[in-house]
């Protein structure tokens, strides 16, 4: 015993000094680096995980409920899960006694000349054996428990990237669906220009019929006419593409848009935003969390590959029976038994070791650099969302008044066309602009919508570390 414990402590002391210097060269980004800890700043409001049921449109709730449960992005996230669970529980399972059976039975010819003695040597005999044995590796050093930590981490990361996608396939049947209320707003607009274009078509015909217009009027309000018909066959291309696109998102084939009728949400629907970019916003980022958790992991990796130097230690136990011939198999002194300690200590590996412990602390740092990353990402994406949430609001006011220009401009000029004060030529002008202005509203709406949604999703979905513990 004594000359063991001397032996461990001279191992443990050379693999102390053969561990390299290495470590890490990059460090997480603090929250004082992007703005995020100043005194004041606004906190995350309360966003409910079903956010999307604030623009009460029920058709868009089955949606994101048909895509949660058949997205194939999302299944694979979750598929990572699983596999992350399997290997945890492998770590697990090798930080601990292992038992095993063993048995083989055969019939063989012992060489005469190596270590069974006559009158067995030489001549075909059965040779069996049968045994139990228990391993177990005592991971002194902490090796496997490094190893376990990294794999939990991993495991955690993993259930935070299946959340992410969660609320990003949200964020983007939500988007999508959008668009749909876009292109059938813009068809809606296509189709009233319509009828009252192929009304003011049929006054023209009647005023050339009495002498009253040109065929320069009849060619205007034609024009007129083609153009809202252009307008209405785009806008049911775009809403073709955007149920198209809805049914991609939920896993489904091409009778799927079928089934979505008219959207009925409210793209003026106010979300419960904040007005400047949170201080708690990082905690409320699933993506960062997941990026976060594998810094973690890694350097649980590093670690274990530090504590791969020092020695492993083993303690192994069998019992069992060995024999040769049928008869004595099943007799008393067959039996067999044997227990005892084994050490290993790497001396010479040509570098392996050290060369594994270099590529653990660089995934340390490709880690950290991707959580720097994510969160300079997240800190972007919330502020661009909160601009163009403001500019789309100025830009709406002033667009609502260029519509009611051209309306009331509209207006004037039928009432002098239809007393003969103006040609219809002279209203080609204005009708185009009216047309063009109702598009940009109506574009600016959603737009404005689906950038209330990007500032929710930028501010994490709902997502709330709590329910992660």
């Amino acid at each position: 015993m004594r000359l063991t414990g001397i032996a461990l402590a001279t191992s443990v002391l050379l693999a102390g000094c053969a561990i390299p210097s290495s470590r890490p060269e990059l460090s997480p980004l603090p929250d004082t680096s992007l703005g995020l800890s100043a005194t004041g700043a606004a906190q995350t409001p309360a966003i409910a995980d079903d956010w999307w049921r604030s623009f009460g449109d029920t058709q868009l709730d089955r949606l994101v409920t048909d895509a949660q449960a058949g997205n194939p992005t999302l299944e694979a996230a979750l598929a990572r899960v699983r596999q992350a669970s399997a290997i945890l529980a492998s770590s697990r399972a090798d930080n601990g006694p292992n038992a095993a059976f063993d048995a083989s039975a055969q019939y063989s010819r012992p060489s005469g000349q190596y270590e069974i003695p006559p009158p067995f040597a030489g001549t075909t005999r059965f040779l069996g054996q049968a045994q139990a044995g228990l391993n177990w590796n005592l991971d002194l050093f902490g090796r496997q428990k490094a190893v376990i930590a990294g794999a939990r981490a991993s495991s955690r990361a993993a259930l935070l990237d299946a959340t992410a996608a969660r609320l990003a396939l949200a964020g983007s049947v939500v988007q999508t669906y959008i668009e749909l209320a876009r292109a059938e707003q813009l068809a809606g607009i296509a189709q009233r220009t319509i009828v009252t274009r192929q009304g003011s078509l049929r006054l023209v015909q009647v005023r050339i019929r009495n002498k009253l217009a040109s065929e320069l009027d009849s060619q205007a309000a034609e024009t007129l006419l083609a153009q809202a018909q252009q307008a209405l066959v785009r806008a049911t291309a775009q809403r073709a593409l955007a149920a198209n696109a809805l049914a991609a998102l939920a896993g489904r084939g091409t009778d799927y848009p079928a089934t979505i009728t008219p959207a009925t949400l409210k793209l003026d629907t106010a979300l419960p935003l904040p007005s400047s970019i949170p201080a708690d916003l990082l905690a409320r980022r699933a993506d960062v969390a997941a990026a976060l958790a594998r810094i973690d992991a890694a350097s649980e990796g590093r670690l274990a590959a530090r504590r791969a130097f020092y020695p492993d230690i083993n303690l192994s136990a069998l019992v069992g029976l060995q024999a040769i011939g049928i008869g004595n198999f099943f007799s008393a002194d067959a039996g067999t038994a044997g227990a005892g300690a084994a050490i290993h200590l790497p001396i010479f590996d040509n570098g392996r070791l050290k060369a594994g412990l270099a590529g653990a602390t660089a995934g340390v740092d490709l880690a950290i650099a991707d959580y720097n990353e994510k969160v300079v990402s997240a800190v972007r994406e919330t502020a661009d969302a909160l601009t163009r949430i403001q500019s789309f609001a100025a830009d709406r006011a002033r667009q609502a008044e260029v519509v009611r220009g051209f309306a009331e401009t509209g207006r004037l000029n039928t009432i002098r066309v239809s007393s003969g004060l103006e040609s219809r030529l002279g209203l080609v002008d204005n009708d185009v602009r009216l047309l063009d202005a109702q598009q940009a509203d109506a574009n600016l709406a959603a737009d404005a919508a689906s950038q209330r949604v990007a500032l929710v999703l930028a501010l994490g979905g709902g997502f709330d570390p709590k329910d992660m513990k």
